[in-house]
């Protein structure tokens, strides 16, 4: 009984003594992000000033109202205390005038300390929570998330830079066109949120496509909760390392000849953006295949323009897909045309 009391008494001294909030800093104005690690604490708050300014005992510090998400709080005076508990505490702090007019206010955004456990959104291939991909080097890039199904959350801030980031990187939104910008003296980024909120598309305003990258591109992006609950997903890549070509369209000649050009998406010139294809054959009979490429014979072959296959009998299906000739990236999606014909032998011929 008594080593329970002691650990009972350990513990909460423990939880009381240790640093809780352990960091703030402010996102947007009048948003303040506190790192929290799960035990009790205080975030100072200021209305007219610094908390220090609102100890006085002055009446027009005493006369200043707090209210949390519009519920009048029974602090007063120019400072307040957050009370900070696991991940609560985040909210919609404002402090009004007696007569109820506002003076000022702080949205308080809690984010925990960096744990294993994401809440906001889920790990998707290789364990990453955020998949960017890039459909050719013009400098654009998509990154998309999937929202975990018990949280309902939005994208609160963008920020985006290439090389390192010394605090210079500077973003903001445009509510009028939705569009954010990050600028820096080393990069300049624009980008907006998908429709439905599970991705964004963003652009490097000063990519030069014919140019080889040297420094990669940083991108971090905050989800945020209605329970004022904040996590920050990131990654860091070269548009070489993600990009990935849109289908290529497959089309019949005639009867026994079939081809494909570049997706109409890939950058150009294509002797300067070579792409590899492989081709597939599927020679036996697949009914009920939702997809044909799964079961295939493939060949690979590097053209800088239209190819053509001739086949002397025509296989059940052929599918073809490209990736970038000089990096080791992504392939495109199959695309895949289904045919009809005896499963005999057959010849090739590229051209």
């Amino acid at each position: 009984m008594k080593f329970f009391t002691c650990s009972i008494i350990m513990s909460v001294f423990l939880q009381l003594s240790s640093p809780n909030p352990l960091g703030f800093w402010t996102l947007l104005p009048n948003i303040l992000v506190v790192e929290v690690n799960g035990a009790l604490g205080q975030q100072p708050l200021s209305c007219l000033g610094s908390p220090q300014d609102g100890s006085r005992k002055d009446n027009k510090s005493q006369d200043i109202i707090w209210k949390k998400n519009g519920v009048v709080e029974e602090q007063r005076g120019n400072s307040y205390s957050v009370e900070l508990e696991e991940s609560k505490g985040g909210g919609n702090y404002t402090c009004h005038r007696e007569d109820g007019s506002l003076v000022n206010h702080t949205v308080v955004l809690i984010q925990e300390k960096e744990t294993e456990s994401r809440k906001i959104v889920e790990k998707i291939n290789q364990g990453d929570y955020v998949q960017c991909l890039a459909q050719n080097y013009n400098g654009e890039f998509h990154c998309s998330w999937t929202w975990h199904r018990s949280r309902d959350a939005k994208v609160a801030f963008i920020e985006v830079w290439r090389g390192s980031n010394d605090g210079d990187t500077q973003c903001s939104l445009d509510t009028s066109t939705q569009r954010w910008t990050c600028s820096s003296g080393q990069s300049n980024f624009s980008c907006s949120v998908d429709e439905h909120g599970h991705g964004i598309s963003c652009r490097d305003e000063q990519h030069c496509p014919y140019a080889e990258e040297s420094k990669r591109i940083f991108v971090a992006v905050y989800m945020l909760t209605e329970d004022f609950l904040v996590e920050n997903y990131s990654q860091q890549f070269y548009l070489a390392e993600i990009v990935k070509p849109d289908m290529v369209k497959i089309s019949e000649v005639n009867t026994t000849m079939i081809e494909w050009s570049y997706p109409s998406s890939w950058s150009s010139p294509y002797s300067y953006f070579p792409l590899t294809f492989e081709i597939a054959q599927l020679r036996q009979g697949c009914k009920q295949c939702g997809n044909p490429c799964k079961r295939r014979e493939t060949w690979t072959v590097q053209s800088p323009d239209i190819l053509q296959i001739t086949f002397k009998n025509r296989p059940k299906a052929v599918c073809v897909r490209a990736k970038d000739a000089l990096c080791d990236s992504q392939w495109s999606e199959w695309s895949h045309l289904r045919l009809r014909g005896n499963e005999k032998k057959k010849t090739l011929a590229i051209r």
